[in-house]
């Protein structure tokens, strides 16, 4: 299983990227994970948004969750990429230092972090 970012935060994000062509597949997996877990489950975004380079889709859950929820992510993913953060108030750090990959990284668009 992928290694926990280095810090325990009470909040996590987990942001499923897709493209036009594995749309149907992200919107199964985000529906399946707001069925099956302890996640919020966000909008399907067929836009870039954020600091996001791909398409996404964004799950939220505790701290409490993690293990359970990471572990099923990677196991269901099924090819499908996951960027995953701790929620501290630090948004640059938070998708740095606070964050792990479920598959292929991707560079992050962290221009609107800068201080």
């Amino acid at each position: 299983m992928p290694r926990r970012p280095e810090n325990l935060y009470a909040q996590y994000h987990a942001h499923i990227y897709f493209a036009p062509a594995t749309l149907a597949q992200a919107r199964e997996l985000s529906e399946r994970a707001g069925r099956e877990l302890m996640v919020v489950v966000g909008r399907v975004h067929e836009r870039l948004v954020g600091p996001h380079p791909h398409w996404s889709c964004q799950l939220a859950f505790d701290a409490a969750e993690f293990d359970e929820v990471i572990g099923w992510l990677d196991a269901n993913r099924n090819g499908l990429d996951v960027f995953v953060h701790g929620v501290t108030g630090d948004d640059f750090a938070d998708h740095t230092a606070h964050a792990m990959w479920l598959g292929e990284e991707s560079a992050l668009d962290l221009r609107m972090f800068r201080r």
